[in-house]
């Protein structure tokens, strides 16, 4: 028998010998189409020869823009099976923001679905890439992906790749500042997948539906690369829409799906939900934001499990995890660290807290990532010399080792003096039925040097004032926690991952 310590655990020879070992099972559908493992190995092969081709080597970075597509997927793992690196692009960014990304990373071919071209052609000029490929149809100017892939001889096998070796460059939202490339090697995301199989809720569904995108981690580690590790059954979406949602839940009998509590939440909304057949899902993993109390209640009516996991780009993503048991006993609650990992609170000079006391959240873990490209000085601040990366979240563990957050460090508002978290505020905000969603920030203040502001959308027909909101919260909130201002909008400005971009928040009302 081979020794196990010498396995390749490579995303391209992982995916080249699940494809070997169950070529007749359903691997991936996509608007009406399902493929074998051995279709889509067969797809793979034929993309990392016709890269190879074009001139990608071992070490070389190779970028796909647009929306949810299988040839996302085939040249993932494609460049992977060459040792090359992935760079998922985040396609609702500009032209200029792209352009940063891209010569980042120094791309050496470019892949682009139809929609995406015309911003990509607005900085092209500018651009590092060598080859330029059309994903979907020819234009002038770019290389088809017929002829790209024509005449290519298909790869046999993948590569063989160290598990330190880098697999995935994927840069951060950049809710604030220039984004930064997190370096995400195969062993980073081999041990990701360990821990969401033997965590305390097994996510390696026999089918999983993937909506959420897959630039981002969440839609691309949490249920998608483990499905295919796990021999399972894929059904992707192009983007989120929660009709087809619902519908192919039902036609193709899902076990699991990741999403925000907003995508749950609208699926909730649809009129097709109380109609749908959802005897077949098992748990829905949620990401990105708190579980409000409502959701769980409504989808616990329809006997589904809603669990929540708590991570970042760099942890690949798991850091820690709530389990359905927990889902309302510990309401609000993080989790706990994975079987392999762990998780610390350290204060301000990097001294672990006692259970209680708040600080900022630091984990280390093999799913941590190598650190960030071409940013040393950046990597040394996140990750210590005893290898915890510090995630820059305010946290704190109860008296039974559950992790809560309190908010990022960055976005703690100082009121008065007094340090106030927004997700602690949030919480309380989100249990007045008028209020659909809320959102906390700190804006600038003469008297107290930042004011509690909550931004807020209220449910259809719903009114309220400051103060009938001051007079709700105060029973569970101390008076300098209390919002001093309220601002109601139609929609809360959100990154793809969910997350309510809250710096848009603050430039739109720091003059209000």
């Amino acid at each position: 028998m081979r020794d196990m310590g010498t396995q390749d655990i490579g995303l391209g020879a992982m995916i080249l010998r699940r494809a070997a070992l169950s070529p007749e099972l359903p691997a991936l559908s996509f608007e009406g189409h399902t493929r074998t493992y051995a279709e889509f190995g067969k797809s793979i092969r034929h993309m990392a020869g016709a890269l190879h081709k074009a001139g990608v080597n071992r070490g070389d970075r190779v970028a796909f823009l647009g929306f949810n597509h299988p040839l996302f997927l085939e040249t993932l793992y494609a460049t992977a099976a060459l040792g090359a690196l992935f760079v998922p692009l985040n396609f609702r960014l500009t032209g200029p923001e792209l352009e940063f990304i891209i010569n980042d990373a120094g791309v050496h071919t470019l892949i682009v679905d139809d929609e995406r071209k015309a911003v990509i052609d607005t900085v092209r000029e500018r651009l590092c890439c060598r080859n330029f490929v059309a994903a979907e149809s020819a234009a002038p100017g770019w290389g088809g992906l017929a002829k790209f892939l024509a005449a290519a001889p298909s790869v046999e096998s993948a590569q063989r790749v160290e598990p330190d070796d880098v697999a995935l460059i994927m840069y951060t939202s950049g809710t604030t500042g220039r984004p930064k490339g997190a370096m995400l090697t195969h062993a980073n995301i081999f041990w990701n997948n360990v821990n969401a199989r033997f965590g305390p809720e097994n996510m390696a569904g026999d089918v999983s539906l993937t909506a959420a995108p897959l630039f981002h981690i969440g839609g691309l580690n949490v249920t998608t690369l483990i499905g295919f590790q796990s021999g399972g059954h894929v059904v992707l979406h192009r983007s989120f829409d929660p009709g087809q949602v619902l519908a192919d839940i039902a036609r193709f009998r899902v076990n699991t799906m990741f999403g925000a509590p907003a995508m749950f939440l609208f699926m909730t909304q649809h009129p097709a939900f109380a109609t749908t057949d959802l005897a077949s899902v098992d748990i829905l993993v949620c990401g990105g934001a708190p579980v409000p109390e409502a959701l769980i209640r409504i989808y616990k009516a329809r006997g589904i499990k809603l669990c929540q996991g708590y991570g970042l780009t760099e942890t690949a993503p798991f850091a820690t995890f709530l389990g359905s048991r927990w889902i309302e006993s510990k309401l609000g609650s993080a989790g706990t660290a994975p079987l392999y990992g762990d998780v610390r609170v350290v204060d301000g000079q990097n001294r672990p807290l006692a259970h209680g006391q708040r600080g900022e959240v630091c984990v280390r873990a093999p799913n941590v990532m190598k650190g960030y490209w071409n940013r040393p000085e950046a990597t040394r601040e996140a990750i210590d010399a005893e290898g915890w990366f510090h995630t820059g979240d305010v946290g704190y563990f109860d008296d039974e080792g559950f992790l809560y957050l309190c908010d990022r460090v960055k976005d703690m508002v100082i009121s008065g003096g007094e340090n106030v978290y927004p997700a602690e505020v949030e919480s309380v905000l989100y249990e007045h039925p008028a209020i659909a969603e809320v959102a906390v920030i700190g804006l600038p203040d003469e008297k107290w040097g930042e004011a509690v502001t909550a931004i807020a959308r209220l449910v259809p027909g719903q009114e309220l004032t400051l103060e009938a909101l001051r007079s709700f919260a105060g029973e569970k909130l101390a008076r300098y926690k209390l919002p001093l201002r309220l601002h109601l909008i139609e929609e809360m400005p959100r990154n793809p991952a969910g997350k309510v971009l809250k710096y848009q928040l603050r430039e739109r009302f720091a003059a209000s």
